[in-house]
Parts: C-alpha cells; sequence; structure tokens
C-alpha cells in the first residue's frame, strides 16, 4: 500500500473555531493556498495553488484511488476540505489520521504537543512560530491606514513571510510521518479506524436545527439582559454593576453583620448565599440579579447560530476519542455532552412562547425567562423536513458494567430482573425488604440515600465525593455521610476487592513488568525500542487497550506506592505527570467498557439501516424518514439490548421515545 501524507493550507473568512469546519468551508471565499505531500516517507514537495501552481496529475487520482492510503494530522480537516475544493466525495475508508492514533496511545492530540511529548529532534517537530503565520495568512486582516485598508494579506504582501509559510507548512508533514514512525510499534486497530470512518460520517450528516427557536431566543436573551442590567443599576446606584470588585464593596456595604460579609460573589457563592435566606429585600434582588445575568443559557444559541450550514444543519458536533484513554467522544462547539436537562410542562408550549417572544407569558408560566431557555437548547435540534427523530440510551450503563467486572451478583441479579437500582442499593445497606421502598411508606426517603450512594461511591470516593453529588442538597447531613460511604462499602465487598485489586496490578507490572489478570482485563507493561515508547496498558474485554504513558512508581501524601504516568492534565489542558489510584482506574475500566458499548450499538444501527445523526454520552439519536409508530423504536431498543461478542452475563438494557426535537425524557 502506497501511503500519501498530506498537509494543507487554507484560507476563509469564517472563524474556524466558532463557526466549525464545515461552515468553514462553505464560504464562498475558502480556498485551499497550499498543498504539501510525501509519498511512502520520501522527500516532502509543496504546491503553491495561491500563485498558480497545480497538483501533479497522479498526486490529484490518488485522492480516490485505493491504491492510496492518504494520511494526514486530524485528517478530517484535509478530508472536508478536499471535498469541497474538488467537489466531489473521497472514500473516508482510504484515510487515516494520526491525531486519532495519537489519542488511542494516551497522547496528546496537537502536532507540536505530540512532537514534543514523545521527544522528537527539532528538526522533526512543527515550527513554532505557526500560529502567527496562520493569523497572517489564514484568515482576514483588519484594515489599518498602513496596510492600505486591505481585508487580507496575500503572498505578494510579505514573500518573505509567506516562503516561510511554505516551510512551515511542508514541516508539519516532517513531524507528521516522524510521529507515525515513532507510533508504529502500536499501531491503531483496525476496530478503532473503522469506528472513526463511521464517526466522520455521522459528523457530516449533521442535526437539523430549529433557526425560529434560536433567534427568538437570542432576542429574548438580550432583552432580559438589557433589563436586567438596568434594574441593578437603579437598585444599585453603580454605573456598571458588572464589576465584581464594585458589586461586592456594595453588597458589603448593605450587610450589617460582620460575619455575613461577602469575600466573593461566584456562581456558587451567590447560590449558596440565596439558598441561607434572612437577606435583606435589596440584598436578596440584587445577588437574583446577578444569578440570572450569569446564566450561560445564550452561550449554546450563539454557538448554534455561528455554526449552523447553509441547509439548516449543525456539523462536526462530536470528536472521536475526545477523552484521553477512555476514549469516549467529547462535545465539540454547541457542547452537546452537557446541555441542560428540560423539566418544562408542556414542553411544546414553552416552545411556541419562545417562539412568539412572549417575555411576560413565559415569566408568568415558568419564572426564570433565562433558565427556562437554558431548557430549551434542547429542543432546538430538531428532525428535518418530514422525518422523526429515534432516541434511545442503555439504561444505568456505568453500573451495569461495573457489577459486571467486580462479579457483584446481586447487583446483576437486579439488572436482569426490575432494574430498581437504588431501590436495591437503599434495601441491601439499610437491610429493608425493597417492596417497603416505595412511595407511600416511610422507608421510601432511604431511596434518596441509595441514590446518591450509588452516584458518588462506586470508584472509591468518600464523604466528598457524597458532597460533590449534591448529598446535601437532598436534604443529607454531613453527619450521616460517613454511616452511607460505610454501608454502601458494606454492600459492594466485591466492587470494593476490585478497587485493590486493579491498584495492585498497576502496581505490579509497573515496578516488575509482565502482566497481571484482573477479571476479564489484563494489566501489563509494554515496551516499543524502535520507538522507544513505554507504556502500562489494560486490554478491556473488547480487546481494546488503554494506555498509560512513561508510568513510574512514585507514592501518595501518606507514603503509598502509587502509579504516576504522563498525561494530559483535564483541568490545566497541560501534558505532564498524573497519578492513580484504584477507584480511577476501576472508573477508566468501567467507563470505557461503557464506551464500547455504545461504538458496537452504532455500529449494529447504521448496518441495520438507522442514520444516526448525534450521540451523547450512553444516548442515541436517530432521524427517520420512514417512521413506522412502535415499530422503528422497538427495534433500536432491541439492538442496543443485545449482549456483546465480548461480554458473556453482562446484562444491557435500553429505552427510549420518538418526536420532532430532542428532548431530555
Amino acid at each position: 500500500m502506497l501511503i500519501l501524507s498530506i498537509d494543507i493550507e487554507t484560507y476563509s473568512s469564517v472563524d474556524l473555531k466558532k463557526s466549525g469546519l464545515y461552515k468553514y468551508v462553505e464560504s464562498p471565499d475558502f480556498e485551499i493556498t497550499l498543498f504539501a505531500y510525501s509519498l511512502n516517507g520520501g522527500a516532502v514537495r509543496i504546491v503553491d495553488l495561491k500563485q498558480g501552481e497545480v497538483l501533479p496529475g497522479w498526486v490529484v487520482d490518488s485522492l480516490g484511488s485505493c491504491h492510496y492510503t492518504k494520511r494526514a494530522r486530524n485528517a478530517v480537516f484535509e478530508w472536508v476540505c478536499l471535498t469541497k475544493f474538488f467537489g466531489t466525495g473521497f472514500p473516508i475508508d482510504q484515510w487515516t489520521c494520526s491525531m486519532i492514533h495519537s489519542m488511542y496511545l494516551g497522547l496528546p492530540s496537537s502536532l507540536e504537543a505530540t512532537g514534543k511529548a514523545l521527544g522528537l529532534p527539532s528538526d522533526k517537530q512543527k515550527l513554532r512560530s505557526s500560529n502567527e503565520l496562520i493569523k497572517y495568512f489564514c484568515a482576514p486582516c483588519k484594515p489599518t491606514k498602513t496596510n492600505g485598508g486591505r481585508t487580507r494579506n496575500l503572498p505578494h504582501h510579505h514573500p518573505e513571510r509567506w516562503e516561510l509559510f511554505k516551510e512551515y507548512c511542508k514541516q508539519d508533514v516532517v513531524a507528521e510521518m516522524a510521529i507515525a514512525d515513532k507510533l508504529r510499534a502500536f499501531p491503531l486497530p483496525a476496530e478503532i479506524q473503522e469506528q472513526w470512518e463511521m464517526d466522520v460520517i455521522i459528523n457530516s450528516r449533521g442535526v437539523s436545527v430549529d433557526m425560529d427557536l434560536v433567534q427568538s431566543a437570542l432576542e429574548i436573551a438580550e432583552t432580559e439582559s438589557t433589563s436586567l442590567k438596568h434594574e441593578a443599576e437603579k437598585l444599585t446606584g453603580l454605573v456598571n454593576p458588572n464589576s465584581v470588585a464594585a458589586l461586592k464593596d456594595w453588597l458589603n456595604a448593605e450587610i450589617d453583620n460582620e460575619e455575613d460579609k461577602i469575600t466573593s460573589i461566584t456562581k456558587e457563592t451567590v447560590s449558596s448565599l440565596l439558598g441561607t435566606g434572612g437577606l435583606n429585600p435589596t440584598v436578596q434582588r440584587m445577588l437574583e440579579i446577578r444569578r440570572e445575568l450569569g446564566k450561560t443559557s445564550t452561550k449554546k444559541y450563539v454557538a448554534l447560530a455561528n455554526s449552523v450550514c447553509a441547509d439548516g444543519r449543525v456539523r462536526g458536533l462530536l470528536q472521536f476519542y475526545g477523552a484521553n484513554r477512555t476514549g469516549r467522544w467529547a462535545g465539540r462547539m454547541v457542547q452537546v455532552q452537557n446541555l441542560p436537562r428540560t423539566y418544562l410542562e408542556p414542553l411544546d408550549f414553552a416552545r411556541n412562547l419562545a417562539k412568539s417572544q412572549e417575555i411576560e407569558a413565559l415569566r408568568l408560566c415558568y419564572g426564570s425567562v433565562q433558565d427556562t431557555l437554558s431548557q430549551l437548547i434542547r429542543t432546538a435540534f430538531v428532525a428535518g423536513g418530514n422525518a422523526i427523530l429515534i432516541d434511545a440510551d442503555f439504561a444505568a450503563i456505568e453500573a451495569r458494567v461495573l457489577a459486571w467486572l467486580s462479579g457483584e451478583q446481586w447487583r446483576l441479579d437486579v439488572f436482569k430482573t426490575h432494574g430498581k437500582i437504588y431501590e436495591a442499593s437503599a434495601s441491601q445497606m439499610f437491610s429493608v425488604p425493597i417492596d417497603k421502598i416505595v412511595k407511600g411508606n416511610p422507608e421510601y426517603e432511604l431511596r434518596q440515600k441509595g441514590k446518591v450512594a450509588e452516584l458518588a461511591l462506586g470508584y472509591g470516593g468518600s464523604s466528598n465525593a457524597l458532597t460533590a453529588m449534591g448529598a446535601l442538597q437532598m436534604g443529607l447531613t454531613e453527619e450521616e455521610l460517613p454511616d452511607i460511604v460505610s454501608r454502601w462499602r458494606n454492600s459492594n465487598r466485591r466492587i470494593c476487592d476490585y478497587w485493590y485489586a486493579c491498584e495492585n496490578a498497576a502496581i505490579s507490572v509497573v515496578e516488575k513488568g509482565g502482566t497481571v489478570g484482573v477479571g476479564n482485563v489484563i494489566f501489563s507493561r509494554e515496551y516499543s525500542q524502535c520507538g522507544g515508547l513505554d507504556f502500562m496498558t489494560i486490554a478491556l474485554p473488547s480487546g481494546r487497550k488503554l494506555f498509560y504513558a512513561n508510568p513510574i512508581l512514585g507514592s501518595n501524601s501518606w507514603g503509598k506506592a502509587q502509579v504516576e504516568y504522563m498525561g494530559v492534565d483535564q483541568t490545566k489542558k497541560t501534558w505532564g505527570r498524573i497519578s492513580t489510584y484504584g477507584g480511577k482506574l476501576v472508573e477508566n475500566i468501567t467507563q470505557a467498557v461503557a464506551r464500547d458499548c455504545l461504538a458496537r450499538a452504532i455500529g449494529r444501527l447504521e448496518n441495520n439501516g438507522f442514520r444516526i445523526i448525534m450521540h451523547i454520552h450512553d444516548e442515541i439519536v436517530i432521524e427517520d424518514a420512514g417512521f413506522i409508530a412502535g415499530y422503528s423504536l422497538e427495534k433500536v431498543i432491541k439492538i442496543m439490548s443485545l449482549p456483546m461478542p465480548w461480554g458473556a452475563g453482562l446484562p444491557l438494557a435500553a429505552d427510549g421515545w420518538v418526536g420532532k426535537y430532542f428532548k431530555k425524557d
């Protein structure tokens, strides 16, 4: 097989970060300016399309030829841009993405960060001046007297920079090939490649957007924001009540009791203060205004308006392998993975009021207008034309997978029968018959304790985890939390044993090498002499592996041994050393297995003719133009509930709904 490594440079007046790739290439002024390539690792060639050079005929032919594998960093970009440029589709199964390969191995996603993480020599890394050059040549510029009022920089405006830009484009191919060479000892599994190809197709289909709702929501939000700001100015007398320092001083001047003085006005602090009560009416109202103005309900509407394509669909919402190691999908642009829940009833009525901009009616019926808009964002995703949405999600997938991995039999029995895990957990914890934990009985209050324990404690968490999951807001007291932790752990001995077994296995392979099996997963230490790579890996039941780069044995604050590895810090978003422990490893494994269930379900549904347009966590959304009431949903649920080929005994179940717009059922 011939490998054509590619990197291109482009121009569009549409902001790529704000609007996404598909809107970016839709711009009338979109063009490819540079095309760098290398065949089978040979010398890198550059074609200056902007200055009249043309691609060699064999390169053009190779783009559609099954005899050439096209490889690029973030290959979706090249694939979409070249499809637009040539006006024809290229088979995605002829493309590979070195970024996905890096992410599969637990390495950074960017070309520059991956090169540094792998310790590539400077002549094999991305040029550091790239961001400045991209800003100069790939996006519009601000017209000034100095630049003659132009809105775009062209090659002749700075020939020296243009030549450096060409070298930068070539160097990206050099860096990409050097990374690919380093990673070849740990190839991307064929199944992951196929899943990526399907992901590209699903992202390219896009989701239809109700732009009438989006535009109305934005206008309502602007009206509400203006009104609240005017009220805040009148209430406080401040010129700028949005100023944190000025508002804090004003609030403290209004509060007589020194113990109640405010040290910050973060979102959490404001919510806490409003929850305590006893504030004077002026302070109470100002804090309510602050909370309303701080809501981010409109940001997703703005993102939709920025990214929707000419056909009314938004594309590229999902990032394949976006979650490091586990391989779960991440959201992009509109961030569908963290959409607010919808509690409005009746929902159709709320949508119609918003679309007709009946602000006072919204306030009268639902209270906070901003909160109502926030809840309605889900419903902006709709079925296109005469189609309908079929939505189905796995029931309690992580809890089922955790029970299966650890062999916690009573939990497996619950999932194979009635599935009421909150009630069953409370029954186990408090030795109360499950048939007593029903509405109307005093024992029903135990369900709340079972629920919060299930949500918080599966991965080694303690009282702090219960608090973070909202235990105190549920009415529990801090004094109750240790007892809940103890009862849950005593009821789930096999899960607790699984945490410790995974931690000990990880420590063993990092310290001594070799392999250690824990149930149906295998911990290993794997090296590559040619690439100089070193990983701790966890082989999942599906055959996929989780990778932990450059592992070492360190110690925690109590002096106990712990595994440390190089990874992307999810808070700082930087590459550095991270520590892990048994509960965290089990969380990785559980979420990874749940992800593999979702990926398999996506493939099965697509093979059965269902047209998936997006998925969120463990939920799949299908756009069906040939819907037959009941039958299609029943078939989707049946397919999702099928056993995994590698998951004997894993009890899967799904449920769903049908409708014209997206919601949380």
